[in-house]
């Protein structure tokens, strides 16, 4: 099965640090064409397009272009999230080191569309080589007038600075990155208002991942109806997928929204390794759902991964092969969240130290049915109760497990109902 490449095209074929080169091979042409069409003309043809967050929610891009829109403040922001703190998760990343002026161009296109006049690139701070790539690539984009003041004598006037991360996975949540490029603690707030109304500096912002402002040249260049055709009824376009696990060629793959999972893994990475049987493939990344090999000819299709509350706009796949103990994934899984927790809600705070305890009981093959509803119990009223999507996800793996593997549960049972031996 090939690739369908769209965003990833020019990757292999130019210097991701010359932006000649980009340039030489169409880089910045779209958006060229943008700001000479009128703003609502484009926010239809992104409508029609139906492009969707590439990073987790899946939320309409025009949608948020049109709030951003309505809005009258002088100032609006427009923030890249590039933070990429989700284990298993590494597609923004091969973008940003190879084909930085594609994910600026997206920005600019972005910047017009909502008339934003700032904009922060916030890239996790364990990236190094992003971070000085797309560094580079906007001094080189400065340079040559495609940011600052009066933009191709367009009347934009936009600029873009790169924001690094301290290493925490919850400011990869969009408002504790707006408190974080604020200087404060990288924590969420309650919501609403929404980053539309009230984001950085309590501006209107408009607030995307790296993935989905690297779409916006391409519905410029296909328009929406045209790029509406690829995909699905209800996913539409290329999806960027991260394979990573036991196969036999891991790395960044761009699929067209309705290929199965089994063919990511079997025709793109080439099956498992030492021809091992798959025994689960958890999606999204750590905070995703863990599902069994029955499962993989599903679709990749954001209403079809709705149906288990999992969110394919992160696009990992991580393959676990019949070596590998469901409890120990899990066990890793609890303690990575336990240490990124902020601490704000006692859901999350609280919440993950007693799920820890109660794994470790079925890795120690040392649990009792009152464990096993406990747990299942705990798990999701932190997915209902907790503040921000760390909580709120991080128990998908615990919860999707006890529907698809809870005969293993029960293989680990060492107690009756009462709790005696």
């Amino acid at each position: 099965m090939p690739e369908k490449k769209m965003l990833t095209k020019r990757i292999g074929t130019i210097n991701p640090l010359s932006i000649e080169n980009a340039i030489e091979q169409g880089a910045y042409e779209l958006f060229k064409k943008a700001i000479q069409m009128d703003r609502f003309e484009l926010i239809e043809d992104i409508k029609t397009a139906n492009l969707r967050g590439r990073g987790g929610a899946g939320f309409p891009m025009h949608t948020k272009l049109m709030s951003l829109i309505k809005e009258t403040a002088k100032e609006k922001y427009l923030v890249c999230n590039a933070d990429e703190g989700e284990p298993g998760n590494f597609k923004d990343r091969y973008l940003m080191e190879n084909d930085p002026h594609l994910v600026i161009e997206g920005i600019l296109i972005a910047a017009y569309i909502s008339g934003a006049s700032y904009g922060y690139f916030y890239i996790r701070g364990e990236y190094d080589k992003p971070i000085s790539v797309m560094k580079w690539a906007l001094e080189e984009a400065k340079r040559h007038g495609l940011l600052g003041k009066n933009i191709l004598d367009s009347g934009l006037d936009f600029d873009l600075e790169v924001r690094v991360g301290a290493g925490s996975y919850v400011v990869g949540e969009e408002f504790a990155m707006i408190e974080s490029i604020e200087g404060k603690a990288g924590r969420t707030r309650v919501k609403p208002p929404f980053p539309t109304d009230q984001g950085v500096f309590n501006k209107p912002t408009l607030l995307n991942n790296v993935e989905t402002f690297s779409n916006l040249p391409f519905i410029i260049e296909m328009g929406g109806k045209k790029y509406s055709q690829l995909g699905t009824k209800t996913s539409n376009g290329t999806k960027l997928i991260s394979l990573s696990g036991n196969v036999n060629e891991p790395g960044v793959y761009e699929i067209e929204f309705g290929t199965t999972i089994r063919d990511v893994i079997f025709k793109l990475g080439r099956g498992i390794k030492n021809n091992r049987k798959v025994k689960m493939v958890q999606l999204g990344g750590a905070c995703g759902p863990i599902i069994p090999e029955y499962m993989l000819d599903m679709q990749i299709d954001y209403d079809r991964f709705e149906e288990f509350e999992s969110k394919t706009g992160a696009g990992a796949i991580i393959v676990m092969d019949d070596r590998q103990d469901l409890f120990e994934v899990l066990k890793r899984t609890v303690k990575f969240f336990e240490h990124e927790s902020c601490g704000k809600c006692t859901p999350c705070r609280e919440g993950h130290v007693h799920l820890d305890q109660l794994i470790q009981k079925f890795v120690e093959s040392d649990g009792s049915t009152k464990d096993l509803y406990s747990l299942e119990s705990l798990a999701r009223v932190m997915h209902q109760s907790s503040l921000c999507g760390l909580g709120q996800s991080s128990p998908s793996s615990i919860i999707s497990s006890l529907g698809y593997f809870r005969d293993e549960y029960h293989e680990r049972l060492k107690f009756d109902e009462e709790g005696s031996k």
